[in-house]
């Protein structure tokens, strides 16, 4: 069984030194994601769900961070926008914001990160599986996002329009984006 690198630490200094960099990871991840949510396209009448750099930045960071500190970090992103810092898309904020059209894309952001990184983590570290484990996180951030949008449409036709057919072009650029320098980095360091 592997030990983490906080068990492997000898002095309390070190362990101590390693947990904060875990929580400046998690909590820059978290900053990360809200930039990104500034960098939108509305897409109004068309549809009502934003084109935003938000969805990049989920996948990136649950291939850099992995799956539980992916998790984590998109939790507190979540938690950030409901006590109301401006951490949404537009720099929205509030738990009402969760509960609008774009909430079933948003409450699936720490799934998402999770399952980038879970996939990721596994297997041959390498352009392809990592192409794939951002492909797979995307397909669970828009099952969430139309399911949640077919419960304000009530039609899965409507639901597609609204959350999918706009978006999947840029989708694919954003995960072979984030595909890429996830495998940069790893090979970097």
């Amino acid at each position: 069984m592997a030990k983490s690198a906080v068990q492997v630490l000898s002095t309390p200094q070190e362990r101590m030194n390693e947990s904060l960099r875990q929580v400046a990871l998690v909590v820059g991840a978290s900053i990360f994601v809200a930039l990104c949510a500034r960098i939108t396209i509305p897409l109004m009448p068309l549809t009502p769900v934003p084109l935003t750099v938000q969805n990049f930045a989920v996948v990136l960071v649950g291939l850099l961070l992995g799956s539980r500190r992916g998790f984590t970090a998109l939790m507190l992103y979540l938690l950030e926008g409901m006590s109301g810092l401006p951490v949404f898309n537009s720099g929205q904020a509030g738990a009402a914001h969760l509960f609008g059209v774009t909430g079933g894309f948003l409450l699936a952001y720490p799934l998402v990160a999770f399952v980038a990184g879970w996939v990721s983590e596994r297997g041959q570290k390498s352009f392809a599986r990592t192409a794939i484990a951002g492909a797979l996180a995307e397909a669970v951030l828009f099952a969430g996002g139309l399911a949640w949008l077919y419960a304000f449409t009530h039609s899965f036709a409507k639901a597609a329009y609204f959350g999918l057919y706009w978006f999947v072009a840029a989708e694919v650029i954003k995960v072979m984006a984030a595909a890429g320098i996830a495998t940069r980095w790893r090979r970097a360091r």
